[in-house]
């Protein structure tokens, strides 16, 4: 679980992110970050409906997700606001592939130190 300072809780923040910052997509995410004013990375998850119908399966992704993003935290610059995306195709793939998937888009933006 990510701690609460490393969360975007709050939709001006989720609306700062999609309006200025940086974009990189792949088959089963894409990722927008943008540099905040604090000394922490904030992270935030979006699961649409479209992905899945089924609750389990949205918070099964979600949980997926930030287990990558608590693995990478001391490897990602800090001062940065990330949200990420999930796709349909991400249904159905194993941690491993979202795992790389998670890296590959994080390397293309300059996420890591």
């Amino acid at each position: 679980m990510l701690s609460k300072i490393n969360r975007l809780t709050k939709d001006k923040d989720f609306d700062n992110v999609f309006k200025s910052g940086k974009s990189s997509y792949d088959k089963l995410i894409g990722v927008k970050a943008e540099q905040n004013q604090t000394e922490n990375s904030r992270f935030g998850i979006l699961v649409s409906v479209k992905v899945s119908k089924k609750a389990v399966e949205r918070n099964k992704i979600k949980r997926q997700i930030r287990e990558v993003i608590r693995l990478q935290l001391e490897q990602i610059k800090s001062g940065y606001d990330v949200v990420i995306i999930t796709l349909p195709a991400i249904l159905g793939k194993d941690y491993q592939e979202i795992e790389r998937s998670v890296n590959g888009c994080f390397r293309r933006l300059g996420v890591y130190k």
